[in-house]
């Protein structure tokens, strides 16, 4: 077993740095691609409704991913330590991590998912939606915080694989659950026979349903002989491998709250705006799904960096782990500025694939034509961010974002938008000048180094 994890490192320690950012992104840019149609399926399917559930579907995703923010976080952490048991061959060390990584994912999902359907009206009214769409916002969360626990599997389970450079592992897992989420969508909300007609409440459920099938085949990988004392062994708690996990998550975590937290608030002003508060928020909504597709590059080779990094890291090569972290950055600015061009150019083509309602169109348009305008920045800041958690420098990301949203964003969106009575365009504005700073700070810790003389035990 040990010569096994052995030799798969040396994929990604020694040979051409291109080949081994080839070898991990191609796999990772599918599942950000998976996850992107799914996404688009759910505002596409909504839109068909009317805004107010486009709208709700967008305040909601960002209520879930608040939710779901230390499966995210304790996914990063142990991808980190993963990544560097495999790349210096330890490989029951690392069952050992992946092992306790899951027992706390699982003991938190429960703690998170009891308050989630007794505190739902508690929580929406806290978060500041709208009170044309709050009744809808309500269910959603209801049947979301059901599937807590299968989402914290399934997002834990993703990151061992990928941290182990077993990517198409999480790389069909994705797919099925792509698949199964984005034809939920039509039959459940449609009711195509022979499943009952649900209406917008279809959206949720068919994600429900993906994920908890998404969670049984990793836990069905896991039984296969690289994992399988996973089972074997005692399922025990080790506290000192759960100091560590935490160690590195807590930043990560504190880090997704923050801009979780932002984006709840960043879409509470839009929410102040009036009569054009719903046509704000779908517009976002829709601009965000859109701008998505920009994203997949640069997250996919987030996810690269991470396991580059970290397992280089764990064999010893610092400097090769720094040229590929620059090599992948890189990378991201040429493919995402080219994106962006793209993107301006037929930015009002791409609005109508998701509304026909007029307003709703004009203010997407404008969304993107904004946004476009930070997008190299945007993947210096996640290529980069991606390299260094991968090295354990999980404070270093979590300090440079939460400065851009809290600092920058929020106060400027709100000093745009409702004291300066820009509206919307005041929002989209703030962005991207948050953005650019939070690229730039990005890059200079990066290129400070620190990160290489961190420990992950």
């Amino acid at each position: 077993m040990l010569g096994n994890l052995k030799e798969r490192s040396n994929n990604l320690t020694l040979g051409n740095l291109w080949v081994n950012i080839w070898q991990l992104s191609w796999p990772m840019f599918l599942i950000m691609l998976f996850n992107f149609f799914v996404g688009f399926t759910d505002i596409y399917v909504a839109g068909f409704i009317n805004p107010e559930v486009q709208a709700a579907v967008g305040f909601v995703g960002q209520i879930y991913f608040l939710i779901i923010i230390i499966a995210n976080a304790v996914s990063i952490g142990t991808l980190a330590m993963v990544s560097r048991a495999i790349g210096s061959g330890n490989s029951q060390r690392a069952i050992e991590i992946a092992k306790q990584s899951l027992i706390f994912s699982i003991i938190v999902a429960i703690g998170l998912t009891i308050p989630g359907l007794v505190l739902y009206k508690e929580i929406i009214s806290i978060a500041g939606f709208p009170l044309k769409i709050r009744e809808i916002s309500e269910n959603f969360l209801k049947v979301f915080a059901l599937a807590l626990g299968p989402t914290y599997i399934l997002i834990i389970s993703n990151a061992i694989f990928r941290a182990s450079s077993e990517v198409k592992k999480p790389l069909l897992t994705m797919f099925i659950v792509s698949v199964i989420n984005i034809i939920g969508d039509f039959v459940l909300v449609f009711g195509i026979s022979p499943f009952p007609k649900m209406g917008y409440i279809g959206i949720a459920f068919s994600t429900a349903a993906s994920v908890t099938i998404g969670m049984l085949i990793n836990l069905g990988f896991f039984s296969l002989i690289r994992w399988r004392s996973i089972y074997t062994n005692p399922w025990t708690i080790s506290a000192t491998i759960t100091k560590m996990i935490i160690n590195l998550s807590w930043p990560a975590a504190l880090l997704q709250i923050a801009w979780n937290a932002g984006s709840i608030v960043l879409y509470n002003i839009l929410g102040r705006l009036g009569n054009a508060s719903v046509t704000a928020l779908a517009s976002i909504t829709n601009g965000l799904r859109i701008e998505a597709i920009i994203y997949l590059p640069a997250f996919a080779l987030n996810m690269a960096a991470s396991v580059l990094v970290g397992q280089n890291l764990g064999a010893g090569n610092t400097n090769r782990a720094e040229k590929l972290g620059w090599k992948i950055a890189l990378s991201g600015v040429i493919l995402m500025s080219l994106m962006a061009v793209v993107t301006f150019i037929w930015a009002e083509k791409f609005a109508a694939i998701l509304t026909k309602n007029p307003e709703v169109l004009e203010e997407t348009t404008r969304y993107l034509r904004i946004n476009m305008l930070s997008e190299p920045f945007m993947a210096l800041s996640v290529v980069l961010a991606g390299g260094l958690q991968g090295a354990g420098d999980t404070k270093g990301t979590m300090w440079v974002i939460i400065i851009a949203m809290w600092v920058i964003r929020l106060p400027l969106a709100y000093f745009f938008s409702l004291i300066l009575n820009y509206g919307a365009t005041g929002v989209w504005v703030a962005m991207v000048i948050s953005m650019t700073v939070q690229g730039i700070l990005m890059t200079w810790r990066f290129h400070k180094g620190h990160w290489k003389e961190l420990k992950t035990d």
